[in-house]
């Protein structure tokens, strides 16, 4: 049975923890085999989960669902809870809506919709996370499809938030939802908006003189940046320690966490720092995605060999469907360093390939070319006693006991629950 502890004693609980020192950990929920893999080490070791589900992984089916399996908010929910009961978790879990908000999927962006639209899509969307049990609501308005606007005055950041927050907790009254509901604001934009530390505590402090002068929560994260920057399969940015322990200590002096955003491919040495700098949670979605990628490139390997030694008789086209895929899905224009010359994506070199594999492969797991092959490929080597999904599963405990350890979460459920409320 799933532990009760709600999302925001956790993250008290670290913001205050004098004696030990932890960071709470937002993972992408990437793909089924992700799910599972972190439900048995959040079991295993004893942690809190926050799953962070950006609108374009998760969201409702009028919106166009999400490319996670193709779920919505009830989807996403069951699938976890499917898994739960399968596996005996008797861990915490959080549903936590990542950049949530107008124009925070590329469609409602790239179709340029106007202000008014893209707020109500905004409310809907929200609404369907609180009716589907989320516990974490990031309001993150910063996102405009003016080309030219390449960073949102504060003072409409700061608007805007407060208008979705109102709302979320008008839902909340609305339809007797008793649970509390936890939010998330600011965003990780490297220019502009909260990246001075004047406007960071500044917009911290008009948030909290607002709630607290109106009857509505206070958010529990405030995301800052702390120089950290994901393109393509490795983390391009140069991590602040200074401007990291700057933004933690003025987000506790009012009472809030600092969230790191695009924690991927950092070092185990970044990790560890994470832990005297302060920093109340980190996210990570790509980097758990392109190891699952890379995970099934590897059991191809083995599938060729077998293949060759005639083992496998029809072995499965998931690399060609993969690559294929991954290279026109388009995801990659979010991750691209301008070293990579895509202008025609009929003549890329196997290296450029490969690379765009890695990076994207985990948009397409749900397509159908590429799910049907993915079962084939597993069936190709069971049938030679080898379990793929065992194989990636345990890639990605790997990775997240990586971040368990250098983050001191290990056991951190049972500390949480034996404080005081």
């Amino acid at each position: 049975m799933k532990k009760q502890v709600s999302i925001t004693k956790a993250v008290k609980y670290v913001i205050n923890s004098t004696d030990e020192k932890h960071t709470l950990l937002g993972i992408g929920p990437m793909s089924e085999n992700f799910l599972r893999a972190s439900l048995e080490i959040s079991k295993e070791k004893d942690f809190p989960l926050m799953y962070i589900a950006s609108r374009n992984q998760v969201d409702a089916y009028k919106f166009g669902g999400g490319y996670v399996f193709h779920a919505d908010q009830k989807k996403f929910r069951d699938k976890i809870e499917a898994i739960c009961e399968e596996i005996g978790y008797d861990n915490a879990y959080y549903l936590c809506r990542d950049h949530g908000g107008p124009w925070q999927r590329d469609k409602e962006r790239n179709d340029h919709l106007p202000e008014a639209e893209a707020m109500e899509i905004a409310k809907e969307s929200y609404k369907e996370d609180i009716l589907n049990g989320f516990d974490l609501l990031h309001i993150d308005p910063t996102k405009d499809p003016d080309e030219m606007c390449k960073v949102v005055d504060i003072d409409v950041v700061f608007n805007r938030t407060i208008e979705l927050i109102e709302y979320c907790e008008q839902v909340r009254k609305e339809y007797g939802i008793e649970k509390e509901i936890a939010y998330e604001v600011g965003t990780e934009e490297t220019s502009g908006g909260l990246t001075s530390l004047d406007t960071y505590e500044g917009f911290i402090k008009r948030i909290k003189e607002y709630t607290e002068e109106h009857n509505l929560p206070m958010p529990i994260f405030i995301v800052g940046q702390t120089g950290t920057l994901t393109r393509l399969t490795k983390n391009v940015g140069h991590f602040n320690y200074e401007n990291s322990k700057t933004l933690s200590e003025v987000a506790k002096k009012y009472g809030v966490g600092l969230k790191e955003h695009n924690g991927d491919y950092l070092s185990e040495a970044k990790l560890l720092a994470h832990l005297p700098l302060g920093i109340t949670a980190m996210n990570v979605a790509p980097a758990f995605g392109t190891i699952e990628t890379r995970a099934l490139l590897e059991l191809l390997d083995v599938e060729d060999k077998f293949a060759e030694l005639g083992q496998i008789k029809d072995p499965s086209n998931l690399r060609e469907a993969l690559t294929h895929d991954s290279i026109y899905s388009m995801k990659w224009k979010k991750w691209l360093t301008d070293e990579v010359d895509m202008s025609n994506l009929e003549a890329l070199d196997d290296a450029t390939k490969l690379q765009i594999t890695e990076l994207c492969g985990h948009y397409t797991f749900s397509n159908d070319d590429v799910a049907k092959e993915i079962d084939k490929l597993y069936e190709n080597l069971a049938a030679i006693k080898i379990d793929g999904k065992r194989f990636v599963i345990e890639k990605l405990k790997e990775e997240m006991e990586k971040h368990v350890r250098c983050f001191n979460m290990e056991g951190l459920t049972t500390k949480i629950m034996n404080t005081e409320a």
